[in-house]
């Protein structure tokens, strides 16, 4: 195996060992195995001192129980034995079955009676009702009501240490004993639930330039589909943007030719002629048609792609008024087009000025073309802008097909054209609605396009 081999080969181990499915896994098996943990600590916990609790109250009860016995055979021996002094054993028919460790012991602490398994000397705790421990005894001092006598009854801590071991055993070994089988359903469960992941990354992976569907993965869950949904947006905002360089190049190619054609053709007239004064003229105006339809495609282009499109609030009778202004410069337009705004406040609209004086001022620019004598510009309420002119306007299935480019009408009307489609793509991106009339409205002929905007 070459060192590429070798690269290669670690870099799959890294890659395995830092996948999601196993951090995953190792965190999960970390904490559940923590949290199990520490439940078995409480549970142990709990268990020692239910142990204990136990264990004491057998010995209170014990101590209640044979106190009067004892006693009852201590009077007995030293009835029998009067003179001695040193401490008695008890006969074992007391506990015949137990081995109940005691001492009777008076104030001295000296031992008057104790059991066959119980120390000569008396407990190394204090003469007190109630429990001490020493290192080997848990022993609990009861006195009795009516004699200077106390009965110490004691428990080995081995047996208490020894169940409490025990349980710890039982859940300590089990937990080990099945931690690596957790691992392996962990394991396999984020693997399982992760496939989804893997499809999704797979989706993303088969898109390209030329395939930019939206992601379509049924079943995916909440955070995952929303990964999806905003990839989906990214893919149509990225086709939305291919799709706007691919029309202005369709649109550059399509309305470009013939104006270059015609400027190339008369100028080569111009100087095979010795520069014809109308040849120059027409070469000029060709030049001139020339760069107002790549206006006109500049402008499509960035309605289409809606780049920078602000909404913000509008005065419409200012809007109005500025467009109207820069048509009045021309003195051939001055006495055509007229502006009619509201008596009343002017409305304000929501959307992005410098779109909204493109589409009106397209507006205009077809009606001073295409319409013959007067165009009027009007606001009117609530938000509406109008552009009319009163000429011989267009037959319902050509109104259908207005807005559509490059459609022509005839051979002296080229419709309305790119302006129109301009206007609808603007209008569109800024959430506004467009209508197209013929005749306009209080005439017998004649065209009306109305901008309808939201109110501010």
């Amino acid at each position: 195996m070459n060192f590429k081999q070798l690269q290669h080969a670690g870099a799959e181990r890294l890659s395995r060992r830092d996948s999601l499915a196993g951090r995953l896994t190792r965190t999960l098996i970390v904490w559940v195995g923590g949290v199990w943990l520490l439940c078995v600590l409480g549970v142990v916990w709990y268990v020692d001192r239910e142990i204990n609790h136990n264990f004491d109250s057998e010995l209170i009860e014990v101590s209640h129980r044979m106190f009067d016995m004892a006693v009852h055979e201590l009077d007995k021996l030293q009835r029998e034995n009067p003179d001695t002094r040193s401490p008695l054993i008890a006969p074992p028919q007391l506990y015949p079955t137990d081995a109940v460790m005691y001492q009777v012991v008076n104030l001295h602490e000296r031992v008057l009676l104790r059991s066959a398994e119980a120390p000569v000397s008396a407990f190394d705790v204090p003469l007190a009702p109630g429990f001490a421990n020493t290192e080997q005894w848990r022993i609990y001092t009861v006195r009795h009501p009516t004699r200077e006598l106390f009965l110490q009854v004691a428990d080995p801590l081995d047996e208490r240490r020894s169940a409490l071991n025990r349980t710890l055993f039982g859940l300590i070994i089990p937990l080990g004993a099945v931690l690596p089988l957790l691992a392996l359903v962990l394991r396999n469960v984020a693997r399982s639930e992760l496939r989804v992941l893997q499809q999704l990354a797979g989706e993303i992976e088969q898109r390209s330039g030329v395939d930019l569907r939206p992601i379509r993965l049924p079943g995916l869950p909440k955070e995952l589909r929303s990964v999806a949904d905003h990839v989906s947006l990214l893919l149509e905002r990225l086709s939305q943007s291919l799709d706007v360089e691919r029309a202005l190049a369709a649109n550059a190619a399509h309305e470009l030719r013939t104006p270059l054609a015609a400027a190339r053709l008369r100028l080569q007239t111009a100087l095979e002629h010795d520069l014809k004064r109308e040849d120059v003229q027409a070469a000029l105006d060709a030049l001139q048609m020339l760069g107002h339809r790549t206006e006109k495609l500049l402008q499509l282009s960035r309605a289409e792609s809606g780049a920078a499109l602000t909404r913000a609030p509008i005065d419409l009778v200012q809007l109005a008024g500025t467009v109207a202004q820069e048509f009045w410069q021309d003195p051939r337009v001055n006495e055509r087009l007229s502006l009619k705004v509201p008596d009343s406040e002017p409305p304000i609209a929501l959307g992005d000025v410098d779109a909204l004086a493109i589409a009106l001022r397209n507006l205009v620019e077809n009606a001073l073309r295409y319409g013959r004598g007067r165009v009027v510009i009007e606001v009117m309420a609530p938000c509406t802008l109008a552009v009319r002119d009163f000429g011989p306007g267009v037959n319902p299935e050509q109104l259908r097909t207005l807005q559509n480019r490059h459609v022509r009408h005839g051979s002296d009307r080229a419709g309305y054209g790119l302006g129109l489609s301009i206007v609808g793509t603007i209008v569109e991106k800024l959430g506004a609605r467009l209508d197209l009339a013929s005749p306009a409205s209080g005439a017998a002929t004649g065209f009306e396009a109305r901008i309808v905007l939201r109110p501010a």
